[in-house]
């Protein structure tokens, strides 16, 4: 029988596949990361994992061990979370900003398992635009936003990144690069740029720069404070602006096209918040949001 703390120890390892790291984790040294995992070898009768000077690996044995403790593990940490939570007396009122539809569809997922686990506690959601998003937070209008990064706000707090998404230029349907099946960082020089006005410097600095990698000079045009206006600026012929490939699905128009970036880092999502007053019913919110946040990048 394995006690829980081989179980986190063994878990831990597989995950991070570091002594040093798994240790840190855990708040242990990796002499007894070590020891634990020799230990529980011992009683299996074999190695779970192939140790070298370069690297740590699993085994066959130890995968598949993994793969049979993983769900009750969550299960039963999920357990003790919603316990817990019962004497923390979750109620109320939770809201709730997102700027992107495909955020909603997250937000609306983690509401629907959050308001099972916290029947007393209801989850309010409210799209906005960047910029009005965050004065909603500042303004203490909602309690949390999942919004693009880069975000610098005093007083704000950026959690872990939840989901990333492929970035797009979308040029008007009749320009040449909307037949293209990728475009480059260099091709935001082959015509205007609409930005969105009310933004910040850092996250105007990162959608809608002024030089390309190689230092040509990108003509900025016209603005709009809305996605709707941008998108209506790109389908006059007016420029380019800077989008996610999955806004096609909900923002598609005949007379623009959504060209994938081939060099393009991707548009990442987080959760930010208040550092101030944050309501008591947050951090499980945020825990349900990080259990069903998709695990790899260009998603949900």
């Amino acid at each position: 029988m394995m006690e829980r703390y081989e179980i986190e120890t063994f878990l831990t390892l597989a995950e991070e596949l570091h002594f040093s790291r798994t240790a840190e984790r855990l708040h242990v040294s990796p002499g007894r990361v070590s020891q634990t995992i020799k230990a529980l070898e011992r009683r299996i009768g074999g190695a779970l994992f192939e140790r070298s000077s370069r690297r740590v690996a699993l085994t066959p044995v130890g995968r598949r061990l993994r793969d049979d403790l993983l769900p009750a593990y969550r299960q039963i940490q999920r357990a003790v979370t919603d316990a817990t939570a019962a004497y923390e007396g979750i109620s109320g009122v939770l809201r709730v900003g997102f700027t992107a539809p495909w955020s909603g569809d997250l937000v609306l997922r983690a509401a629907d398992v959050f308001s099972s686990r916290h029947p007393r506690c209801a989850v309010e959601l409210q799209l906005a635009t960047y910029n009005a998003a965050i004065s909603a937070l500042r303004e203490e209008d909602v309690d949390l936003v999942i919004a693009e990064l880069p975000v610098e706000e005093s007083g704000i707090t950026v959690g872990p990144v939840l989901f990333c998404e492929r970035r797009a230029l979308v040029v008007p349907a009749a320009h040449s690069l909307a037949t293209r099946e990728t475009v480059s960082l260099e091709d935001f020089a082959a015509l205007p740029l609409v930005t969105a006005t009310g933004v910040s410097q850092v996250w105007r600095e990162a959608f809608f720069p002024r030089r390309t990698p190689q230092g040509r000079r990108i003509e900025h045009g016209p603005s709009a404070v809305d996605w709707e206006g941008v998108l209506a600026l790109v389908g006059a012929g007016k420029g380019a602006t800077v989008a996610t490939v999955r806004a096609e699905q909900y923002h598609g128009r005949p007379d623009v096209a959504y060209v994938p970036f081939d060099d393009a880092p991707p548009v990442e999502y987080a959760p930010m918040w208040r550092d101030a007053g944050a309501s008591a019913a947050l951090p499980a919110l945020l825990r349900t949001l990080m259990e069903l946040a998709p695990r790899s990048a260009g998603r949900p």
